[in-house]
C-alpha cells in the first residue's frame, strides 16, 4: 500500500483512534484500505465492540473467557439487530412518507432527569414524536400509573448497566419500540413489567428483576445480553421472538413460558427477524465439529467425544478366553484318560483346542489308539450376526473393530439421512432461545398448548428441570447443556414432541431425558451420563425414536421403558452404567435395534412383569452380569443379537417370562450361554442368586412416574403359552451352553451348541416337557446332553457331536431320546443311570472307548430300532451293569467293522440335524445357514474339562 511509505503497524496504530463512522467511511477508499481496516480485528474492532454500552461480550453468559471468530463480525452483527425495530419506517402507508421522512430527518433525543428537560418518563413520553429517543439520565424512576407507549420510541439508559432503574409497568400500544441499558422492576400496583400485545419490542443490556413480560401474539420482541433475575417471560401465541445472549437466575416458577399455536397473523417485524436469524452464524454442526473419534474406553467416559469406532477390551482375562483353561506348564492332563464322575458322567481331562474342536495328540503311545476309519456327517447352523472379532476369545488390550452398521454416525450424516430431521433442525417458529443461560431456578423453558420453541447453544444447570415440553408442543432443541437438574432434564408429557440433538445431558438427579403419555420426540446423537437415574425414561404409552446418542456412567438403566412406553430405539452407544443397560418393564414395549450394549453392571438388556419389545441386531457384550435377562413374566422378541463376552450367562431367563429367543450368536460368556430358572416353588436358590431380588429401584417408586397407570398384578392377565430358543449359535461360553431348571414347559429347537465349557445342554430340573429338537451339539467339554431325575424331556433330531463326555447322560423318569446322532463323544453314547425311564428309539449311536448305550443299574428302557455303530472293540456296543428286565432291546441294528479302510456314512438320511426344513417364521427370514463339513478322526482318549454351574455374579444386586 502507498501511503507516504508509513508501515503497516504505524497505520494500525492510527487507524486505532477512529470512531466507528470514520472507520466505514476510511473501508471505502479502496481495497488495500479495506483490508487494512479488517486487519484491525484484535485491537480497534474488539474496543468497539466491548466499549458499546448497548452490548456484553459476544460470548456471555455462556462463555466470557473465549474470544469470537472475528470481532468485527459480532460488532457487525450486534449493530444490525439493534436496528431492526426501526425497520417498518418504510412500510408505513404513502400518505405519511413525507411526513415520516422529514420527521426522521429531525429526530429528537428527550432528556429525563434531575436538572434535565424533564423529570419523568410519562412526560418525555407524552411530548414524543415518532422515533425519538428517550435517555434516561442516572437514578430511579418510579411510575405511580401504566404508561401506554402510543408511538414508536427508543428509551435509553445513560452510564453503565444498573445506573439506571425504572419501576413502571408499560403497555405497548405502537408498533415497535427499543429499551436498552436499563434496570426494570415491577411498579408497587402491577407485577408486568412489560407486555404488548400486537408490536415489535426489542430489549437490549437490560436487567429484569421480580416481574413478569408478556407478549402476545401476533407481537413479537427481540431480547439480547439481557439478565433476568426472578423474572417470567409470558409468550402466547407469538409468531416469533428471538431471546439470545440472556441470563435467567433465581426463577420461582419456569424462566420462559411458550404458549399456544404461533399467530397465523404476523406484524411486520416477522421477515426481518427471520432474515436477522438466517444471518447470523449458523449452530447447525458441520462435518468437521463431528468427524468420527477414535478413543478408549477409559476417555469415552470424561471427554464428550462424539463418535466412536472401536472398543478396547479392558481389565482382566476372560474367563473363556484360551488362557485361563489351559493346563499348566507341565501338566500330564494331555496323556490322562477320562474319569468317572461319582454320578456315571464322564469327566475330561484336556482342554479344548481353539476351536473348541477335537486335537489329537502326536504321541507314538496315542497312535495305536488311533482307530483308522472315518465316520463322515455335517453340522449345519446358522451363520453369526457379526464376523470378524467376534468370532475369537477376547484378548485383553485388542481392539475390536464394529462393523459399520454400529458405527455412530455424526449428527451432520443423520441430518443428511433423516430429511424430517433436517427441515426440524432448519425450521424457526415461535420462540428461538440461543446462547443463553439458564441456572439456579425452579424451571427454565416450559412450552404448552400447541407452542413451539427452539434451544440453540444454551446451557441449563442447578433447575428443578430444564424444558418442559407438553399438550401437543414441539421443541427443537441442538447443542444444549443440561446438567445437576433437581428432576428430569427435558420432560415431554402429552404428545409433545420434537427434536432433541447433539445436547450434552449429565448429573441430573431424575432422568436425562423423561417421555410420557403418547409424547413422540427424535432424540438424535445426544450425550446423556452420569445421571443419578436413568438417561432416558418411556412410560405412560410415550413413544419416540431414540437414535445414534452414547448414553454412559447411569446410575440406573441407560434406557428404561415401562408402562406401555413404545420408542424405537436403535443405533445407540449405552455403556458403563451401573444397573442395566436397557430395562423393559411393566408391560413396556420398545423396538430395539443394532445398538451397542456393553459394559453394564446388570444386564445389558433386562426385560420383566409384561415388558415385551423387540430386540433385534444388537451387540451385548463385556457386561459385568449376564447378557440379556427375562425376568418374571418378561416376554418379547429376542433375535439377531451378538451377545458376546459378558461375565455371566449370555441370556438369563426365568420359566414364568415368556421370550421367544432366535437367531442370536451367544459366545463367551464366562456362565452358561442360555439359562432358564424357575422360582414357582419358591423355595430353591439359583447359581450366583439369580431372581433373587426383582425389582429397579426405580419400581419402587413408580408412583413417581406415572400416577395415572397401575400396575396389573393378576398373574393371569395373559395366557401362558411356551417360552422358545430356536436357530441360536450358542459356542464357547464358560458353563453349560443351555442350563434348563425350569417348572414349566420349553422349546429348544435347531440351535448349535458348540464348544461350551460345561455340557451342551443341562436339564436340572422339568416338572413340564421340555423339547430339545433338531438341535447340533458338539465339541462341548462334558456331556452334549445332561438330564437329572424327575425330568420331563424329549429329545428329538438332535446331532450329538464329538463331545467330551457322555453323548447323553440321563437320571429323568420320563425322557424320550428319538431319531437323534449321537456320534463321536469320549464317553458312552448315551448313558442311563439308575430309576431313569427313558425311551431310546431310532437313533444312530456311536462312541469309540466307551459303550454306545450304557445301563447302569436297574434303569428302566425301551431300546427300540437304533443302529449302533461299533466302536475300538466289540465289547462297545451296548453294556447292562445287571439283569435288568425293565430294559428291553427290540430290533436295534449293531454295525462291526471287519477292516480298517471301513468307512461309515451318515445316510437315509444323512446326518442331524436337518435346519431346513426346520426354520421357519422370523427365524428363517434373519438366519442364513452355515454348513460345514466334517470328517472326525474318532480318537481314543476321552479328553474335556469341569467348570462349576454354580454362579458367582448376580443380575439384580
Amino acid at each position: 500500500m502507498e501511503a507516504g511509505g508509513l508501515p503497516l503497524e504505524l497505520w494500525r496504530m492510527i487507524l486505532a483512534y477512529l470512531h466507528l463512522p470514520d472507520l466505514g467511511r476510511c473501508s471505502l477508499v479502496c481495497r488495500a484500505w479495506y483490508e487494512l481496516i479488517l486487519s484491525l480485528d484484535s485491537t480497534r474492532w474488539r474496543q468497539l465492540c466491548l466499549g458499546c454500552t448497548e452490548c456484553r461480550h459476544p460470548n456471555w453468559p455462556n462463555q466470557p473467557d473465549v474470544e469470537p471468530e472475528s470481532w468485527r463480525e459480532a460488532f457487525k452483527q450486534h449493530y444490525l439487530a439493534s436496528k431492526t425495530w426501526t425497520k417498518n419506517a418504510l412500510d408505513l402507508e404513502s400518505s405519511v412518507c413525507f411526513s415520516l421522512f422529514r420527521r426522521r430527518r429531525e429526530r429528537r433525543t428527550l432528556s429525563v432527569g434531575p436538572g434535565h428537560e424533564f423529570d419523568s418518563l410519562g412526560s418525555a413520553l407524552a411530548m414524543a414524536s415518532l422515533y425519538d429517543r428517550i435517555v434516561l439520565f442516572p437514578g430511579v424512576y418510579e411510575e405511580q400509573g401504566e404508561i401506554i407507549l402510543k408511538v414508536p420510541v427508543e428509551i435509553v439508559g445513560h452510564g453503565k448497566l444498573g445506573e439506571v432503574a425504572l419501576l413502571a409497568s408499560i403497555d405497548q400500544h405502537c408498533s415497535t419500540t427499543r429499551l436498552c441499558n436499563l434496570v426494570f422492576m415491577p411498579a408497587w400496583f402491577s407485577p408486568f413489567m412489560f407486555k404488548t400485545t400486537s408490536g415489535h419490542v426489542q430489549f437490549d443490556n437490560c436487567n429484569f428483576e421480580n416481574g413478569h413480560i408478556q407478549v402476545h401474539g401476533p407481537g413479537t420482541c427481540q431480547v439480547k445480553f439481557c439478565t433476568f433475575k426472578n423474572t417470567h417471560v409470558f409468550l402466547h401465541n407469538v409468531p416469533l421472538c428471538v431471546l439470545e445472549n440472556c441470563e435467567f437466575v433465581g426463577s420461582e416458577n419456569n424462566s420462559v413460558t411458550v404458549e399456544g399455536h404461533p399467530s397465523a397473523d404476523k406484524n411486520w417485524a416477522y421477515k426481518y427477524l427471520l432474515g436477522l436469524i438466517k444471518s447470523s452464524p449458523s449452530i447447525l454442526p458441520t462435518e468437521d465439529s463431528d468427524s468420527l473419534m477414535s478413543l478408549d474406553l477409559e476417555s469415552r467416559d470424561q471427554a464428550w467425544s462424539p463418535r466412536t469406532c472401536d472398543i478396547v477390551i479392558e481389565g482382566s482375562q476372560s474367563p473363556t478366553s484360551p488362557s485361563s483353561t489351559s493346563p499348566k506348564p507341565g501338566s500330564k492332563a494331555g496323556s490322562q484318560e477320562a474319569e468317572v464322575g461319582s454320578d456315571g458322567e464322564r469327566v475330561a481331562q484336556t482342554p479344548d483346542s481353539s476351536d473348541g474342536g477335537l486335537s489329537p495328540s502326536g504321541g507314538e503311545e496315542e497312535e495305536e489308539d488311533q482307530l483308522t476309519y472315518r465316520l463322515s456327517y455335517q453340522v449345519q447352523g446358522p451363520r453369526p450376526v457379526l464376523g470378524g472379532s467376534f468370532l475369537g476369545p477376547p484378548l485383553p488390550g485388542a481392539s475390536i473393530q464394529l462393523p459399520s452398521c454400529l458405527v455412530l454416525n455424526s449428527l451432520q450424516q443423520e441430518l443428511q439421512k433423516d430429511k424430517e430431521a433436517m427441515a426440524l433442525a432448519s425450521s424457526v417458529q415461535g420462540c428461538l432461545i440461543r446462547k443463553c443461560l439458564f441456572r439456579d431456578g425452579k424451571g427454565g423453558v416450559f412450552v404448552c398448548s400447541y407452542g413451539r420453541a427452539k434451544m440453540e447453544g444454551n446451557i441449563f444447570r442447578n433447575l428443578t428441570y430444564a424444558v418442559r415440553c407438553i399438550h401437543n408442543s414441539k421443541i427443537v432443541m441442538l447443542r444444549n447443556d443440561i446438567h445437576r437438574c433437581r428432576a428430569s432434564g427435558i420432560f415431554l408429557r402429552l404428545e409433545g414432541g420434537g427434536l432433541i440433538a447433539g445436547n450434552n445431558i449429565y448429573h441430573n438427579a431424575e432422568a436425562g431425558v423423561d417421555i410420557r403419555k403418547k409424547s413422540n420426540p427424535l432424540i438424535l446423537c445426544n450425550q446423556i451420563h452420569h445421571g443419578l437415574r436413568s438417561g432416558i425414561v418411556v412410560l405412560g404409552n410415550g413413544k419416540g425414536i431414540i437414535r445414534n446418542n452414547q448414553i454412559f456412567s447411569n446410575k440406573e438403566a441407560g434406557i428404561y421403558i415401562l408402562y406401555h412406553g413404545n420408542p424405537v430405539v436403535s443405533g445407540n452407544h449405552i455403556f458403563k452404567g451401573r444397573a442395566a443397560g436397557i430395562a423393559v418393564n411393566e408391560n413396556g414395549k420398545g423396538l430395539i435395534t443394532e445398538n451397542v450394549i456393553r459394559e453394564n453392571q446388570w444386564g445389558g438388556v433386562d426385560i420383566r412383569r409384561g415388558g415385551i419389545p423387540v430386540l433385534r441386531s444388537n451387540l451385548i457384550c463385556f457386561g459385568y452380569s449376564d447378557g440379556v435377562v427375562v425376568g418374571d413374566e418378561g416376554k418379547g422378541l429376542i433375535e439377531g443379537n451378538t451377545i458376546y463376552a459378558n461375565k455371566g450367562c449370555g441370556v438369563w431367563m426365568m420359566s414364568s417370562s415368556l421370550p421367544h429367543v432366535t437367531s442370536n450368536h451367544v459366545s463367551y460368556n464366562g456362565l452358561y450361554g442360555v439359562a432358564v430358572f424357575s422360582q414357582k416353588d419358591g423355595s430353591g436358590e439359583f447359581p450366583g442368586g439369580h431372581g433373587a431380588q426383582e425389582n429397579f429401584s426405580e419400581d419402587g417408586d413408580a408412583i413417581l412416574w406415572e400416577t395415572e397407570l397401575e400396575k396389573d398384578d393378576d398373574p393371569l392377565r395373559r395366557p401362558v403359552t411356551i417360552a422358545l430358543v430356536e436357530s441360536n449359535s450358542i459356542n464357547h461360553n464358560g458353563a453349560s451352553g443351555l442350563y434348563v431348571q425350569s417348572s414349566e414347559a420349553l422349546h429348544v429347537l435347531t440351535n448349535v451348541i458348540h464348544a461350551n465349557g460345561d455340557r451342551g445342554i443341562t436339564v436340572a430340573q422339568s416338572n413340564q416337557l421340555t423339547r430339545v429338537a433338531n438341535n447340533s451339539i458338539s465339541c462341548n467339554r462334558q456331556s452334549g446332553v445332561k438330564v437329572e431325575a424327575q425330568c420331563k424331556v424329549e429329545l428329538r433330531g438332535n446331532g450329538i457331536y464329538d463331545n467330551r463326555g457322555h453323548g447323553i447322560i440321563t437320571k429323568g423318569d420320563n425322557t424320550v431320546v428319538i431319531e437323534n446322532d449321537i456320534i463321536g463323544n469320549r464317553g458312552s453314547g448315551l448313558q442311563l443311570l439308575p430309576r431313569s425311564d427313558t425311551k431310546v428309539i431310532k437313533n444312530r449311536i456311536h462312541s469309540f472307548r466307551a459303550y454306545g448305550i450304557a445301563v447302569r443299574g436297574r434303569a428302566k428302557a425301551l431300546v427300540q430300532e437304533n443302529i449302533i455303530f461299533q466302536g475300538k472293540t466289540s465289547k462297545t456296543i451296548f453294556q447292562q451293569i445287571s439283569n435288568n428286565r425293565e430294559c428291553v432291546l427290540q430290533n436295534n441294528k449293531f454295525l462291526v467293522f471287519k477292516k480298517k479302510s471301513d468307512t461309515w456314512r451318515l445316510v437315509n438320511p444323512p446326518a442331524r440335524p436337518h435346519l431346513e426344513s426346520s426354520l421357519r417364521g422370523p427365524s428363517a427370514a434373519h438366519s442364513g445357514q452355515k454348513v460345514t463339513a466334517m470328517a472326525t478322526r474318532i480318537t481314543a482318549r476321552v479328553e474335556g474339562g469341569y467348570h462349576s454351574n454354580r454362579s458367582v455374579f448376580c443380575t439384580i444386586l
